[in-house]
């Protein structure tokens, strides 16, 4: 059976979201399309993508590669459809200002691609905390910005989320806790645990710790996310971070693998905000509208 479009935006929305009635919903399908497609797929492709747990779906090691490839080949399609528009009209700058996070993990790749979509818009980057990023919104120091909008609860902007990226525990590649059928923050408060510090990864940890009646036994806080791979992947402790920033192997070479909790755990959401009520000049509707191209809305009716 031949691999197809509809199977490949439907494996991506469900490797999204986490759960095959989200991905449906999202994609304004039926759960069960979205579950024979992804079937379809895993047959073609010989190998299980995804592993079915209580909470949802989680991607296997092959998954997880496999997905680059689905991102990459549903990014040539949508260039290609796009052709007509590498001539764009479309002039002026924009001020787009990015967290660290998204700045260092998910933003390069789209703007490569908006920069070919409108060679004659020039994009200025403005790499900020979120305190500076919401304060150069409000007084129009930036246009937009892309962050991380689970962050942000000031009414003064516009968030439009674009993706979730699930969190999950990272141990060493020879962890005891692999070998568990369920993994809880109650196995994981007695384990050594890394506590990344950029974006207010710190504080978003401990909110969701703080619902538990369990705390992290933090051995070391970095701003490094190469750091806590290091550590993780040295056996010297464990962290609960989002797939976005996951690479399975460190600098040194040593493997990374994730856990999926047991407990709920919030995702980290990506996404555009603008001062609310701003008008927004063609350039900010054109970056809107390339995210929500690519990401937002279901590309296909089937």
């Amino acid at each position: 059976m031949a691999l197809t479009f509809r199977q490949l935006k439907y494996f991506v929305a469900t490797a999204e979201l986490g759960q095959l009635s989200q991905a449906a919903i999202h994609l304004t399908i039926s759960q069960s399309a979205v579950t024979s497609a992804i079937k379809e797929l895993e047959d073609s492709l010989g190998t299980q993508l995804f592993l079915r747990t209580a909470t949802g779906v989680t991607l296997t090691a092959t998954g997880r590669r496999f997905l680059n490839h689905a991102y990459t080949i549903l990014a040539s399609v949508d260039e290609a459809m796009r052709i007509p528009n590498l001539e764009s009209t479309l002039t002026g700058m924009l001020a787009i200002a990015a967290s660290y996070t998204v700045l260092g993990y998910f933003l390069p790749h789209h703007i490569q691609r908006l920069n070919a979509l409108y060679p004659r818009l020039t994009i200025q980057l403005h790499e900020l905390n979120r305190d500076a990023i919401e304060e150069g919104l409000i007084t129009g120091q930036y246009d937009m910005a892309v962050l991380l909008t689970s962050n942000v609860s000031n009414p003064e902007l516009a968030l439009e989320p674009m993706i979730h990226s699930v969190r999950r525990l990272w141990v060493g590649g020879h962890h005891p806790l692999l070998k568990r059928e369920s993994v809880t923050f109650s196995e994981v408060a007695h384990e050594p645990f890394v506590m990344l510090t950029v974006d207010e990864a710190a504080q978003t940890a401990m909110r969701y710790w703080n619902e538990t009646p369990w705390r992290p036994n933090v051995i070391l806080r970095t701003s490094s996310v190469e750091a806590v791979r290091s550590m993780v992947a040295n056996g010297s402790g464990v962290a609960l971070l989002s797939d976005m920033v996951y690479r399975p192997w460190s600098l040194e070479g040593r493997r990374i693998e994730t856990i999926m909790l047991l407990d709920p755990v919030p995702a980290m959401s990506v996404g555009l905000a603008w001062r609310k009520n701003k008008e927004l000049s063609p350039a900010m509707h054109a970056v809107r509208e390339y995210f929500r191209h690519t990401f937002m809305e279901p590309r296909t009716t089937g």
